[in-house]
C-alpha cells in the first residue's frame, strides 16, 4: 500500500492526516466482531426458519460493508455540511415515521418497519443521529443568540419525536432520545431547577407507560417477579453462565441454539458461551473507550456546536450499548434494542454507521490559522526591552 504523504493536499491525503484514527481503529474494530459473531450466532436461527444457515451472517457481511461506506463518506464532511444532511434526513424520517404508522410492518404489536423494495427499513433508527446533530445546533445557537428562543424550539422537537415513538409503539427507543436528550441540555448549561423538572416529567412518563400499555407493564413486572415467558432472557443469562471465563470455542456453544433472538437482541450473550466472559470485557472495554474518548474530546472542543454534537452522539452510542448488554445479564427489562454495530439488522447498521462517520467528521483536527508573516494566531512574540 503506497504512504500518503504530509505534503499531499488531496482529499484523502488530508482526511487520514486529520482524522482520529482511535475512532476509526474502534468502530472498524466492533463491526468486525459483529461479523465474526453472526457466524456464532445466527445459523441456529436461521435453520429454525427454514432458511440457509449463513443467510443473516451473509446479509450482516453486506450491511457492514454497506455500513463502513457510509461512514467513511459522512466523515469527509465539515460542520455546516454535517447540519444540511442531518436536517435533510430528520425531514425525510419524520414522514416516514408517520406513514410507519399506517402502512408499516406490525411485529408483536408494534409498526416500526416499512417493507421498501424488499428491504426492511426502521425510520427511527435514521432519525436518532439527524435529532441529535439538530439539538446540538439549536443549543449551541442560544448560546450565542439568547434572545432566539432555540432551547424552546429544542423542546418541541423533543416532543414530535417522543410523540411518533410512543405511537408505534416504541419505549426503549424514547427512553434512549428522552435520556440523550437531557445530557445534551445539561451539557448546554441547563440549570437544576429545570433538571429537577425533567426528571419529573421522566418518572411520571414512565408511571403513565406502565398504567396504558399492557405490554410495558407486562416486561416490567417479569424483570421484578421474574414470573411469567422470560425464556429468551433466562437462556441470555444460561449462556453467559455457560460459557465462564474462556468460553466454548467457536461453534461450540448450545444454549445459544434456544435463543430465538441470538443473532439481534442476545448477541452479547452468544459471545461470552463461545468466546468466554473474557470476549464480553473487551467489547465493553470498547464500547466504554468510544464513549470516554468521544467525552474528552467533546469537552475540549471550543466550539459549542461541535462540543454538543460529539458528546450527544457517542451518549446515543453508549447507552444503546448499555441497555442491550444490561438486558443480557438481566439488569433491565427487555427493550429490543440492537448492541451498536454488532447485531444483525440494516437499518441498525447503517445508522450507527452514519452516526459514528459525523463523529469522526466533527472530531477531524483543524488547521491551525496562521498571519502573512507565518506566526500561529493567537501567538504574540516576544519584544525586545527599549534600550
Amino acid at each position: 500500500m503506497a504512504q500518503i504523504s504530509r505534503l499531499d493536499r488531496s482529499p484523502v491525503a488530508m482526511w487520514w492526516w486529520t482524522v482520529d484514527r482511535w475512532f476509526l481503529a474502534a468502530f472498524l474494530s466492533l463491526m468486525g466482531l459483529g461479523i465474526v459473531l453472526s457466524f456464532a450466532a445466527s445459523p441456529a436461527v436461521a435453520e429454525r426458519i427454514g432458511l440457509d444457515p449463513f443467510h443473516f451472517a451473509t446479509r450482516q457481511i453486506v450491511f457492514t460493508l454497506l455500513g463502513a461506506g457510509a461512514m467513511l463518506a459522512v466523515s469527509f464532511l465539515d460542520a455546516r455540511q454535517i447540519r444540511r444532511l442531518a436536517l435533510v434526513i430528520m425531514a425525510v424520517m419524520l414522514v416516514l415515521m408517520v406513514v410507519v404508522l399506517y402502512v408499516g410492518v406490525e411485529v408483536k404489536g408494534a409498526r416500526r418497519w416499512l417493507s421498501l423494495m424488499g428491504m426492511s427499513i426502521q425510520p427511527s433508527e435514521f432519525l436518532k443521529p439527524a435529532f441529535v446533530i439538530i439539538c446540538a445546533w439549536l443549543f449551541a445557537e442560544h448560546r450565542q443568540k439568547p434572545d432566539i428562543p432555540c432551547n424552546l424550539f429544542a423542546m418541541i422537537l423533543l416532543g414530535l419525536v417522543l410523540a411518533l415513538l410512543v405511537a408505534q409503539p416504541d419505549f426503549g427507543q424514547t427512553m434512549l432520545v428522552t435520556g440523550t436528550w437531557g445530557i445534551m441540555f445539561f451539557m448546554a448549561g441547563l440549570s437544576w431547577i429545570w433538571i429537577s423538572a425533567l426528571g419529573a416529567v421522566g418518572i411520571a412518563g414512565i408511571l403513565a407507560a406502565y398504567s396504558a400499555f399492557p405490554h410495558v407493564a407486562a416486561r416490567i413486572d417479569k424483570f421484578l417477579t421474574g414470573e411469567g415467558d422470560t425464556f429468551q432472557v433466562d437462556m441470555g443469562r444460561e449462556a453467559l453462565i455457560n460459557g465462564g471465563w474462556l468460553g466454548l470455542g467457536p461453534g461450540e456453544g448450545t444454549v445459544k441454539r434456544l435463543i430465538p433472538d441470538s443473532h439481534a437482541d442476545f448477541v452479547f450473550s452468544v459471545a461470552g458461551e463461545e468466546y468466554g466472559l473474557i470476549m464480553c470485557f473487551f467489547i465493553m472495554t470498547i464500547f466504554a473507550f468510544i464513549v470516554l474518548r468521544g467525552l474528552d474530546k467533546a469537552l475540549k472542543e471550543r466550539d459549542d456546536f461541535t462540543r454538543f454534537a460529539v458528546g450527544g452522539l457517542v451518549t446515543i452510542f453508549g447507552l444503546q450499548s448499555v441497555i442491550n448488554m444490561c438486558v443480557n445479564l438481566q439488569l433491565m427489562p427487555a427493550k429490543g434494542m440492537t448492541l451498536p454495530f454488532i447485531s444483525y439488522g440494516g437499518s441498525s447498521q447503517i445508522a450507527v454507521a452514519i452516526s459514528m462517520g459525523m463523529v469522526l467528521a466533527l472530531t477531524r483536527r483543524k488547521p491551525q490559522k496562521r498571519n502573512p508573516v507565518g506566526l500561529v494566531a493567537g501567538y504574540a512574540p516576544r519584544t525586545l526591552p527599549a534600550e
